[in-house]
């Protein structure tokens, strides 16, 4: 378990959230699924009846809401998503010259927060990309942006699935509070939709494409009227099987198809929902307690946005009675689980709102399984 008690004076001045153009309903999706199922089921009906091949299930916009709380999702691009004899976004691959899809949504939403945290590109001295998917293993998408930036320093990619917004979060307070930077450009671009098996029911409605910013700098260069100082950061790894993604270029050396069964994102639902529920309540009320902090006293929850029940269950646990989408804002219902960025949307659409001397707690928690974690308060620059 990884635990810092900061020096006061770490700040988050600014977070930009930029949101994909299209999106698609639930019952958009399901009616995309049930014919393509239809299809499978009739084009294998002899080994369906022989018990050889399993038939594939029909599925409705009310079990994924009911299921999830998901009502849409926002993407990239609609193409392919919805051709049942496709069920894959068509996103045309871009010339080696060309900023690639995954750094062109990272540029949109660092331009926003910086634009917020009133802030040049040549105030940074540090890009991390935190990402459940990068979209190839190098160069980095971080350097990529921060070529495209013009920014003089260095930057990384880091990968922990739903949990690395809030581990490259806790990367950028490392670096400032070693002085191997001043000024951190943290950014969470999920480009999800290309990972999803769009024909199984049980995962197809789960993902949406986004992107994040934030920057992350010391008290004294900031220069907007107000910022969240961060009281701490907290981070915990416990090994499990129960989320996986078995997609990866060693496919080629076992001889089997790289998006074949199991290749794609898969997880065994019930018991992620029995063991991570109260993993992150206890991850959460121990790191307010160290960082002197009622839970009850929180104005703010910022959680990880993978499924209404799982937040709503951590929310009764933190908050008992006093529980409210007010104090634990939920937006999954319209951005669908992405992945690392749920928490950041979640702080980026519902902060501005509080005062000077209220705290709040971003947390996110997924595969690995892994959690992290900043407790916040705004101050007063």
């Amino acid at each position: 378990m990884s635990e810092y008690k900061l020096p006061r004076g770490i700040v988050i001045s600014g977070t930009g959230l930029w949101t994909p153009p299209e999106s698609i309903s639930n019952e958009e999706l399901v009616d995309a699924y049930n014919t393509h199922a239809q299809q499978y089921n009739l084009e294998h009906a002899q080994e369906i009846e022989a018990g050889e091949r399993a038939a594939k299930p029909f599925s409705s916009a009310e079990f994924i809401e009911k299921a999830s709380g998901i009502k849409s999702r926002y993407v990239v691009t609609r193409d392919g998503i919805l051709d049942p004899k496709r069920m894959r976004p068509l996103i045309p691959e871009r010339a080696d010259d060309e900023l690639s899809v995954q750094a062109e949504m990272g540029l949109k939403a660092a331009r926003l927060a910086l634009e917020k945290a009133g802030k040049q590109a040549s105030d940074i001295d540090l890009v991390i990309v935190g990402a459940s998917y990068m979209q190839r293993a190098y160069p980095a998408i971080a350097i990529e942006i921060q070529g495209a930036l013009g920014i003089d320093g260095f930057a990384f990619d880091m990968e922990v699935a739903c949990s690395s917004a809030t581990f490259s979060l806790q990367r950028a307070v490392d670096a400032i509070c070693s002085g191997s930077a001043k000024t951190v450009l943290v950014i969470n671009a999920e480009l999800a939709s290309p990972q999803v098996d769009y024909t199984d029911r049980d995962s197809h409605f789960i993902f949406g494409d986004v992107a994040v910013a934030s920057i992350i700098e010391r008290r004294e260069t900031c220069t907007v009227e107000s910022a969240w100082e961060i009281l701490g950061t907290k981070a915990k790894t416990v090994f499990s099987n129960n989320i996986r993604s078995n997609f990866g270029y060693t496919a080629r050396a076992a001889d089997v198809d790289p998006f074949g069964p199991g290749k794609l994102f898969r997880q065994n639902g019930r018991k992620v929902f029995k063991e991570v529920c109260p993993m992150a309540a206890s991850h959460i009320e121990a790191h307010l307690q160290e960082t002197d902090t009622d839970p009850h006293s929180v104005r703010r929850y910022w959680l990880h946005q993978a499924n209404i029940n799982m937040n709503n269950l951590i929310a009764k646990k933190l908050m008992g009675d006093n529980a409210s989408v007010e104090r634990a804002p939920i937006v999954l219902d319209r951005y669908a689980n992405t992945a690392s960025a749920g928490s950041v949307i979640a702080f980026n659409l519902h902060s501005d709102d509080l005062q000077v001397g209220d705290r709040g707690i971003i947390c996110s928690f997924g595969a690995g399984y892994s959690i992290g974690s900043l407790v916040l308060e705004k101050i007063s620059i």
